[in-house]
């Protein structure tokens, strides 16, 4: 013994109490990297970190790059998440090539009516109130009969037909009964008022319009109205 209590022949390799790797309590420390006490490893400084695709520590698959972590695929470009298809897989017509199919069946009808027109004219010459009130009759008819004709033994009309659109009945049926198509078509009626019917008509077709562009499906009110009609491409 010293007079300072310390005993080198206590600790004869020179170390002190509780230096690293020993305990003051007689228990040996498990060094860095050694096995951990109760028989569980200790993991040590390189080891690997479980990336993508890898195992998990806790067995658990981490998923691969560009996976949802639940099985879910992320909905890629050109899918579809509102919905927008047509019967039978084929897409909605969008409203500005609606629109365009319905020019150009305007003037598909505009042009006989127009000749039509000048015949009343010079028919009824006396009479213009009288042959303005025949070429409005004629014109709603007109309108109504065309669309209706086409859908029911074409299931499209001459300007869809050009831009690439076709009409199909509710459940996917390629045409339209003529029950269907006339409650379809039945917002061009109001043309066989005088005057007046042009008016209706205009304001029903812009309400037709927004109820297209706000619908998912592109749907409009007077398809919904026919049980559900869709104007898609193809």
């Amino acid at each position: 013994m010293t007079s300072g209590g310390y005993d080198p022949n206590q600790y004869p390799q020179g170390g002190q109490p509780g230096g690293y790797g020993q305990d003051p309590y007689g228990q040996q420390q498990p060094g860095y990297g050694q096995q951990q006490p109760y028989g569980q490893p200790n993991p040590g400084y390189g080891q690997p970190v479980p990336g993508y695709g890898q195992a998990d520590p806790y067995g658990q698959q981490q998923p691969a790059y560009g996976q949802q972590p639940y099985g879910q695929p992320q909905p890629g470009y050109g899918a579809d998440p509102y919905n927008q298809q047509g019967f039978g897989g084929s897409q909605a017509g969008d409203l500005g090539t609606r629109l365009g199919a319905r020019v150009i069946d305007g003037f598909i009808i505009g042009i006989p009516l127009g000749i039509l027109n000048f015949v009343l004219g010079m028919a009824l010459m006396d009479s213009p109130f009288l042959a303005g009130i025949i070429l409005w009759v004629i014109m709603g008819i007109a309108y109504v009969g065309y669309n209706v004709g086409f859908e029911v033994t074409q299931g499209t009309t001459l300007g869809k037909k050009l831009l690439g659109l076709r009409v199909v009945a509710p459940g996917g049926a390629p045409k339209l009964t003529p029950e269907a198509s006339l409650k379809r078509n039945i917002f061009l009626a109001p043309l066989a008022i005088y005057c007046l019917g042009g008016l209706v008509t205009t304001g029903l077709s812009i309400y037709i319009a927004v109820t297209i562009n706000n619908d998912p499906n592109k749907q409009g009110w007077h398809d919904k109205l026919a049980g559900g009609t869709q104007v898609v491409k193809g």
